[in-house]
């Protein structure tokens, strides 16, 4: 195999990396049903995962301790960054070594790794931009205030700046699909990281006025009008308050308030991305997204990151950035069952990038909802190595994902599984009604097992539950906090009582080994599954009917 000469002082790193493996496939995207699941060695993978913090993946001597734990807490997969400014320090030289120690020791691990590019971008900032890239400002433009003053975000309407991070990342790909294309340790990439323009709605900046000034994109004209009856209702209700224009100027279709310059916002920075994530599709072609900080209620664009991938934005960038595989929502508000379902579309797989900080008592319940009930691709909660010492309730719930990993597999897009959790709203409420789903042939309903006020505490945040069914009458029930009643559904003997409930777990090899039969008080005489509140668990349950 040739190596670019780009690689610089990592060739020897490069080459043990590279030995001894067949290459294999890319990671892919693979629908089944109703869900779209990665592929990786031609088999599906689910990412039950944890990023990292910003600067630990600098250093392979900070993160030496981490691996091992990270492992120990049932993780598959750790999301990563790899900063510009460490593979490109001087233009045009790439040193690759922090990508390679990343990947050997994923890899010596057991581990996948989802690769977080931060560009050009990080949380709106330039921060992570090399040197040559900061200090040359004549060739790399800030975006600009309305007075002029620049801020310290590289301004999405420069060609330059563009092109300077297309030829970086696309070495990034090649370098990768050079060392790693034989084992797929990386399995998928991050476009850059938290897009969007601070402190104000959109660049003032003299390129950003001219095309403020222009006319709307037909591309972006004709998927509105095509779109028009599935476009989210804030897209929708904006362009129609304008009279449903197809021409005109920003300020003519979208109004010439900040709403209207949100839209030119996003519909730039969704080009910037397409362009970027096709130089590196072009020198590695595997799954590409982008993630989205959220914008609280009540702010206005600018006091949030303005024309990121917001929820309501999803169709200018679905118009501008065709070549990005997914939106994923970074999620660290209360309403995590509102927003997750925003993002659920069939136009977007799921996946949950980053899910509040790792130590959060919502996490775990919210891994499983957004697997369980949206067939979330994966799920992984920020800082994780915070938290590997002392994993807690998150190393439990993610022991039973990863037991449970084959079976949601196979029931992901096929009606079979459902998942359960209190929904909690924004003002940190909790909903916990039960709730009542047809898995099957037989209808469950879900209540929350001793919460007593409607309010988040780490008491009531992190209840939640997984059904899955793996037979005609066979059903895995997994969770804590979660009671389960049962009904028939459709012909047959109307009442529904319980065979056979097993505690137990799955084995390294995936065998099931099953521990007491419950029954009696344990089921309330027969009435009901019960997983108590603290004590993550696995019951093997078969159903039966009768009059």
């Amino acid at each position: 195999m040739r190596l670019s000469a780009t690689l610089g002082g990592t060739i020897a790193s490069s080459l043990a990396l590279i030995a001894g493996v067949a290459q294999a496939a890319p990671p892919q995207l693979v629908r089944q049903g109703t869900a779209t699941q990665l592929h990786v060695q031609g088999k599906p993978m689910l990412l039950i995962a944890g990023e990292l913090g910003n600067s630990s993946a600098s250093s392979a001597t900070y993160m030496a301790p981490h691996w091992k734990r990270l492992k120990d807490m049932h993780l598959n997969t750790v999301l990563a960054p790899v900063a510009w400014e460490l593979i490109e320090p001087v233009e045009g030289k790439y040193d690759f070594s922090s990508v390679d120690a990343l990947i050997r020791d994923a890899r010596a691990h057991d581990l996948k790794l989802v690769i977080l590019w931060f560009g050009a971008w990080k949380n709106s900032m330039s921060t992570y931009v090399p040197a040559w890239v900061k200090r040359d400002q004549a060739r790399f433009p800030r975006a600009a205030l309305p007075n002029g003053q620049g801020v310290e975000i590289l301004s999405a309407m420069a060609p330059a700046t563009l092109e300077a991070d297309q030829k970086a990342y696309a070495a990034l790909m090649a370098h990768i699909k050079a060392v790693d294309d034989k084992q797929n340790t990386v399995v998928m990439m991050q476009v850059e990281n938290e897009i969007g323009m601070l402190p104000v709605v959109r660049d003032y900046g003299p390129l950003a006025d001219a095309a403020f000034r222009g006319s709307v994109p037909p591309e972006l004209m004709a998927y509105l009008t095509q779109h028009h009856d599935t476009l989210v209702p804030q897209m929708k209700q904006l362009w129609e308050e304008q009279g449903a224009k197809t021409s005109g100027t920003w300020a003519d279709v979208f109004g010439p308030g900040h709403a209207g310059e949100e839209v030119f916002t996003a519909w730039h920075y969704a080009r910037f991305a397409d362009g970027l994530t096709r130089a590196g599709k072009a020198a590695y072609d595997m799954p590409m997204y982008v993630n989205v900080a959220l914008n609280r209620p009540g702010r206005l664009p600018g006091e949030y990151p303005s024309g990121g991938p917001l929820p309501h934005l999803i169709d200018v960038w679905k118009a501008g950035a065709p070549a990005i595989d997914f939106i994923a929502p970074d999620i660290y508000f209360p309403n995590f069952v509102d927003i997750v379902n925003g993002y659920k579309r069939p136009d977007n797989p799921l996946f949950i990038p980053e899910a509040n900080n790792a130590d959060h008592p919502q996490v775990p319940g919210n891994a499983f909802y957004a697997i369980g009930k949206l067939d979330a691709i994966g799920f992984g909660p920020f800082s994780i190595e915070s938290v590997d010492e002392k994993p807690g309730q998150l190393g439990e719930a993610y022991a039973i994902l990863d037991q449970l990993q084959p079976h949601i597999l196979a029931a992901q897009g096929l009606g079979r599984m459902s998942a359960f959790r209190p929904k909690a709203l924004y003002d940190e409420t909790i909903v916990y009604e039960p709730v009542t789903e047809k898995i099957g042939n037989y209808r469950f309903t879900v209540s929350y097992a001793d919460i007593q006020r409607p309010v988040l505490t780490p008491e009531t945040g992190n209840a939640g539950g997984i059904i899955i069914q793996t037979g005609p009458e066979e059903y895995l029930i997994a969770g804590q906090g979660i009671t389960v009643t049962f009904a028939p559904v459709g012909p047959g003997p109307s009442l529904a009582g319980i065979d056979s409930a097993y505690e137990g777990h799955f084995d390294a090899q995936g065998r099931w080994v099953a521990g007491r039969l419950l029954n009696g008080d344990q089921t309330h005489q027969g009435r009901h599954i019960r997983l108590f509140p603290g004590q993550w668990g696995i019951q093997k349950v078969r159903l039966y009917r009768y009059q």
